[in-house]
Formats: C-alpha cells, structure tokens, sequence
C-alpha cells in the first residue's frame, strides 16, 4: 500500500485511543498474578485516575467537537461520533476486565492476606454496634439530606463526588421520595474495624444507618451514585502559539480569569454518570435526566465506585505483598561534600556537569540541596525558578521564601493554569510575594512548563550562574515515583539563555537569540525538524544515522511526518513513548525502520531524552517537552544540550537498558497494538527499572 505522508490521514492513531491503550497496559498490571499483591491493587488504583482523567479531560472534548459539527474529523479521519462509541466499547471492557479481578481474585487475596472488605449488613453484632457508634460521632454531624420534590430543586451534584440515591416512603401521601445524601469526602472512605476484622465502606456504614436520619420510616432504598464532570479539554491544538505574550494581557487578570474557569469547571456538564448495578432502571434514566446526562453517558458499576480511592487502601495491618522498598542513592559526586559549607556544590558543578536521575538518585540530595545551598550562600545574590507542581508542603516553596526574606533576589514564574493544581499555586504565589519575592503568573495564552531553576552569584569582581534543567517537577513527593532527568551545569551559553528565558517571562519582552536551549513556541519545533532532516542526510550519504527518543507523549503530526520521512531515507528509529502515540509503527512501506516501545514499571516513565547519531558523533538533549503540539505550540518547554562527556555516555547507558528489556517493555504492533515482551525459557529476565536500580545502587562490601 502507497501511504500519503504528507496529506494522509491513514497514517495515524487516534490521540484518544491511544490513551486508552495505555490504560490497557496499566490493566495488565492489575491482572498480572506475578506481581505482588497490594502492586496490583496500587495499578487498579491508578486505573481509577486514568479513567477520571480520560473523561474529565478527553471526553469533554469529543461531546464538543460532536455538538458543534458532525463534519469535523479528527487527524486521522474519523468522526467525532466513531472515536465516542469506540473510547466507550474500550473503557466498558476494560471496566468489566477491572472489576472481575476487584470482585474476585483480588478481593479473596487480600482476605486471605488478613485484610478482608466486609458488608456492613453481614457483620456480626459487635462490628454492627461499633460502626452505628462511629455513624453517630463521625459521620452523622457532616450529613445534609436533601429531598427533590416541588419546593425542592434537584441539587447540585459535583465533580467525582460519592453520592447516595435515597428512596424514602412517605406514608403520608403514599409515595416514595428522593433524597440525595453527598458522602462526606473529608473522612476516610475506608473504615478499618477494630481487632483485625477488616474494613467497610463510609457509604455502607451510612446506608446502613438512615434509620438515625429518617426515624420512624418503614421503607429506605439506598443506591450510589457518582458524577464526572468535563474539565476544558488539552490544549486547542489549532490554535496559534507565535508569541510567549499576549498584547492584551491585564496585569492580575490571569489569576481572576483562573478562577473564574474553575468556578465554571464545578458546573461543567457531565461527562459520565456511574451507578450502582442495584439501581433501577427508572431510577437510572431520571438522574440521568435531571443530570443532562444521555444514555450513553451511564456506566453501570459492579463493584466499587471511584476506584481511584484504592490508592488509599489502609494496609498497614498486612505485611509484606509489596516489591521491596526503593531508598534513593546520593549521587557520588555530590555525597562527599560538606553539608555545611554551600561553596563546595558550586564548586562541584564548575568542575563539570552533574546528571541526574530519579528517583535512582536522591531528589532531596541534589536538587533540593542545590537550592538550600543557594539559600545558605552568602555569594548568592539571586535565585530564579518556575513552578508547575509541587508538593503540598513544599521544601522548595520554604527554601525560597527564606532566601526571599533573607534580602536575596528569588524570582519565581507560578503556572497557575496547571490543571487541577491551579489553587495551590496561587496560594504558592501569594506566599511567595508575601515573603518579598517576585512572582510572575506565567501569559495568557500559553502554559509554563519549563523545569528550571538559575542561581546567580558573587564570585570576586565577576557574577557567575549555575543553572538546574530537568524534565521533572519541582515536587519531592512525586521525585520518589516518577523517573526524571535533571542537569546542573555553570556552562555559560546555557545559563545565558536561561536567564534570557526568565527575562521572557518575567518581562514580556520576547528574546531571539537563544544559543543552546531549544525554547518553545518559537523555536524548538524548528530545530528538531532540523535535526530529523540531518539524520535523513546522514542516511542519503551513506553515514551512521539515527534517532533515539524518548518522551510522555507523542501526537505533533508534523513531528511525525517527519520522523516517517526519515526512516524512509533509511534512518533506523528508536521510540520509547510511555503513553499515547499516534505514529503507526512497522507499517511496510510507511514506518519500516520505526520501532515504538513503551515501559510501565513501579515508577511513572516521565524523562524526555533525545539523541540523535550525527554521523557518528551523538547529540543529546533533556528537557520538559514532549512532541506534542500542545508543548511545540502552546507552552514554554525548555530543552537543552548534554555536551559532558561523562554525561552523554550516562545518558547512552540508560537508553541501551531499554533495548534490551525483556518483561516491562511493550512493542507497538503495525495496527496501534502492543504485545508485552518476555524473555525466553532459558533467557535472563531484564525488566528496565529493576536494572536502573542495580545501575546506581553503591556495590557491597568486600568482606575480609
């Protein structure tokens, strides 16, 4: 078959599909009786999240783009009505395979590990008696029936909220009455019961005690229910990304236009109506009535609704049935020196650059510790950094605002439109500018995803900076479980341009000569074209080409027509993409020289490297941005060079151990499929982050 690479649309994958591809493999997790046991009820968990985020974020989308035209296709050509009706048949059955393994082996796993789920209806006297007395004291003083009738509107239902549907009989006009009751969502969902004999749900124990609500009634029926509703969808990737500043930008206005979109997201239109497979079907269609949900909308749950609470599933009371706990090494050249004396880390960096990696090496030892070391120095006159996320009590946030009150010049760019942590980072903000630091709330029409981080000091009669440029957030919870790279250099072009992008953000003056860094929107889509098409040149001529990539995401169709134009000059193509992908790998004719893999292990793939072969002499690059055009087009992403050469060969160490992974790898097939590798019978197994592991742990003693 001839394929079209420059007008063809038969040469994606839908964006959509994809996504629930990788929920796919994350399901594999949860039906893989290999793991250990609480491993897999932490994947069905995160099945949870996935799901939530697919409709909260995706499907939003689509329910526009069908509402406005019937006409519009998406990148590869389907309808907006085809890819709905698929992405529902792909999540009912990964649904139905989620909740086989939760109401069955699962749950008799992890009774027979000493942590059984009881039915409150079930237990015996003495656990009955606890839980009305926990109703009573715990529960009963936050509840707030609600009736629907003629002087009472049906009430507003939030986002992934748990609900309970009551039918209470009114013996006075003989007829049953609807009363919604919100599940508390700050006491824990799960209720651990005294002496071992496991754990009930909050909502049982409240429907099992409605008496204590409804005295003297002789008839409650009691069902769940759960609404999602759609956030703004990603980015609109139509939409121009020309300028880092808006000519019509207010000063302040940003934080008053964020929160006036999370005000509407609260009444946003629902997306998904989850109920409990009990209710009747009468019942079902007037919620989804009084909902604006269609039928489509309604996913009947068998087992437990907001399967995201599994990550919070209290185990302490069973031990053992996890992997073995990881504890980060301290990176070896930064271990040895004096915890008190700041000098000595600049010092280290001047005498060449320091590659990271986590969660292998310690977040709080080297990145943390750079900018503690920058807060205690009395040479440092300025510290610059952006916020994407970050933890709740953030050690970084602290360091800075100490630095702030100490006199030193700390700069910070807050992105407050950061999805679903917009609150916490104007609450960041504002802490920040209390403590006397400047902050800057990043532009109107684009996101600040840069991780970067410039410390500027005194040194003599001369100013000279260090710079932190990672792929990660500056989050020390998420450090510990996501897989990123992070580069401290005093390399001076590099710093050069990271002050330049500061001063971008900063100022809202736009910046044209950046000597290193590859800096979107302007600049960075042009510059990986350029080196696409020189490996494609490479491969005409007859030298050593290639590309390695490794990325989140990958759905920029410019990006991708590329990367087919060059593996059909020949170059060979390595891509390693944890989740969607809409590049069709392995099609004969199309993508024969393109090979996508994507890993899932016990911690978030999330490191972006590029490296291309240069005839022979390997360039690489780290940084936050995926290739996507959401990153290309609508974001500030900062990539940079690692010319180091104990760096580079770091960097071509770790790519090598996922080619020869052979049990957490997942190799696209031509049609958009993975098959999961596994090694042979007489094949040692390589799992890539179990060997990264080993990689960085210290070797063992010598023993006389």
């Amino acid at each position: 078959m001839d394929y079209d690479i420059r007008e063809g649309l038969d040469i994606f994958l839908n964006r959509d599909l994809s996504w629930l591809s990788f929920a796919d493999r994350v399901l594999a997790f949860v039906e893989d009786p290999r793991l250990p046991l609480l491993e897999r009820v932490k994947f069905a968990g995160i099945m949870g999240v996935l799901h939530d985020e697919f409709f909260m974020k995706r499907v939003g989308g689509l329910k526009r783009m069908i509402r406005s035209s019937r006409d519009t296709t998406t990148s590869e050509g389907r309808s907006p009505v085809e890819v709905m009706m698929q992405c529902r048949e792909e999540v009912l059955n990964q649904i139905s395979r989620l909740e086989s393994m939760l109401s069955g082996e699962i749950t008799a796993a992890l009774a027979e590990a000493g942590l059984p789920f009881q039915r409150v209806a079930e237990l015996d006297e003495e656990s009955k008696a606890y839980c009305r007395e926990y109703f009573n004291e715990q529960i009963k003083p936050l509840l707030t029936p609600l009736a629907v009738d003629a002087e009472h509107p049906f009430p507003f239902i939030s986002n992934q909220g748990l609900n309970l549907a009551v039918r209470v009989r009114d013996t006075k006009k003989d007829r049953k009455r609807f009363v919604r009751i919100k599940v508390p969502g700050n006491r824990p969902r799960w209720v651990v019961l005294p002496e071992g004999r496991g754990l009930v749900l909050i909502e049982e124990i409240i429907s099992e005690n409605l008496d204590q609500l409804f005295p003297g009634t002789a008839s409650i029926e009691v069902y769940t229910f759960r609404v999602t509703r759609g956030a703004d969808g990603d980015d609109n990737e139509d939409a121009g990304g020309e300028h880092l500043v808006s000519e019509d930008v207010i000063p302040g206005s940003i934080i008053d236009q964020v929160t006036n979109e999370l005000r509407a997201r609260r009444f946003a239109g629902v997306v998904r109506l989850q109920v409990q497979n009990s209710m009747p079907d009468k019942l079902v269609s007037w919620l989804a009535e009084q909902l604006g949900a269609a039928d489509d909308d309604i996913y009947v749950c068998e087992s437990l609704l907001g399967k995201s609470d599994l990550l919070n599933l209290p185990t302490d009371s069973i031990e053992g049935h996890r992997l073995p706990e990881h504890v980060a090494v301290n990176h070896p050249r930064l271990s040895m020196l004096d915890s008190g004396n700041p000098e000595e880390v600049f010092a280290e960096i001047r005498r060449g650059d320091i590659l990271l990696h986590h969660p292998y090496q310690s977040f709080d030892t080297t990145v943390l510790r750079f900018i503690r070391a920058a807060v205690n120095d009395p040479h440092t006159l300025a510290i610059k950094l952006t916020i994407y996320r970050t933890s709740s009590k953030s050690p970084i946030i602290s360091a800075l605002v100490e630095a702030a009150r100490q006199g030193k010049q700390v700069a910070v760019c807050v992105e407050i439109t950061a999805r679903f942590d917009e609150m916490p980072n104007i609450e960041w903000g504002r802490m920040l500018e209390a403590a006397g630091a400047h902050v800057s709330y990043g532009v109107e029409a684009l996101k600040t995803h840069s991780k970067m981080a410039l410390v500027v000091r005194e040194e003599g009669d001369t100013l000279r900076n260090y710079v932190h440029i990672g792929t990660g957030n500056y989050h020390t919870s998420t450090a510990r479980i996501y897989e990123d790279l992070g580069l401290l250099t005093a390399n001076k072009s590099i710093c050069q341009d990271a002050l330049n992008v500061f001063n971008e953000l900063t100022g809202a003056h736009p910046h044209t000569d950046y000597r290193k860094l590859f800096v979107a929107p302007r600049y960075m889509r042009d510059h990986f074209i350029e080196l696409i098409r020189r490996e494609a040149e490479h491969a005409r001529e007859g030298r050593p080409s290639g590309i390695v990539a490794k990325m989140n995401q990958l759905q920029d169709t410019d990006i991708i027509r590329e990367l087919y134009a060059a593996g059909l000059d020949g170059v060979p193509i390595h891509l390693v993409v944890r989740g969607l992908c809409c590049l069709r790998a392995g099609v004969p004719g199309l993508s024969d020289n393109i090979h996508v893999c994507s890993v899932l292990g016990r911690f978030l793939e999330h490191s972006r490297i590029y490296r291309f072969e240069n005839a022979g002499e390997p360039e690489f690059f780290i940084g936050s941005a995926d290739w996507m055009k959401r990153n290309l087009d609508k974001r500030v992403e900062t990539v940079a060079p690692v010319r180091d050469e104990e760096c580079t060969a770091e960097l071509e160490r770790i790519l090598q151990v996922y080619f020869v992974d052979n049990s957490s790898a997942w190799d696209m097939q031509p049609d958009g499929s993975y098959i999961r590798r596994m090694p042979g019978e007489d094949e040692e197994r390589v799992a890539v982050q179990e060997a990264l592991i080993a990689l960085y742990s210290p070797p063992l003693p010598v023993l006389a």
